[in-house]
């Protein structure tokens, strides 16, 4: 039986399906992506429609996450953490049995239903992350979308993660490959520093949702 703030509220929903995770640590894993609308950044290569969305219950985002396979429910966006009543919609997950990870810019603390944070702090945003940024998470993103070695170094001390990775930036239906390693080995070149990984959207790459 639903409950009343089930069927009462209600979240931007960009879309909701079922794929593999294609990029950092948890690459190859099936799960279901529930994308949120609205973002309080504005990045000109974002590959998101974050405008366009509709508002869906809790009941219907349910009814759609029970539909498919996976246990495992990545929160996605958009910006998820802007949310201030995302807890209804987590709670209702984990009644389910549902694994639950988050993608977040990291300005704005994580709820603590989240099993697995993955961050993507940006770096034309740099000014925002001395401010304010979640102290840890399980992994941490950088897109490669110009010079990104100081802010990297800014983030190591901010975010504590158990890894840590660079991202090519896609413009125009390229990525920035060679840039994007040529700073990685500059990274991973200072000693006693944690060593940075390369994570390609693979889902891109091999024409997957």
């Amino acid at each position: 039986m639903s409950l009343p703030i089930f069927t009462t509220t209600r979240f931007p929903i960009v879309e909701i399906f079922e794929s593999l995770q294609g990029e950092g640590f948890n690459t190859g894993m099936p799960a279901i992506f529930v994308r949120l609308g609205k973002c309080n950044l504005a990045c000109p290569w974002c590959d998101t429609n974050y405008e366009e969305y509709e508002k869906w219950t809790v009941d219907a985002i349910l009814r759609q996450v029970q539909s498919y396979q996976a246990k495992q429910v990545i929160i996605t966006g958009g910006e998820p953490t802007m949310y201030a009543n995302l807890n209804i919609l987590l709670d209702a997950l984990k009644a389910q049995g549902y694994w639950l990870a988050i993608e977040t810019n990291g300005l704005k603390s994580v709820p603590s239903q989240i099993d697995y944070i993955a961050t993507s702090p940006k770096r034309m945003y740099q000014e925002k992350y001395l401010r304010e940024c979640i102290p840890f998470a399980n992994e941490v993103r950088i897109v490669v979308d110009g010079d990104i070695f100081d802010f990297c170094e800014q983030i190591e001390s901010k975010t504590q993660a158990a890894h840590y990775y660079l991202s090519p930036c896609e413009q125009d239906g390229k990525m920035n490959l060679l840039e994007t390693i040529t700073q990685l080995g500059q990274l991973n070149l200072r000693a006693n520093k944690p060593k940075w990984q390369l994570s390609l959207q693979t889902h891109k790459i091999i024409g997957i949702e």
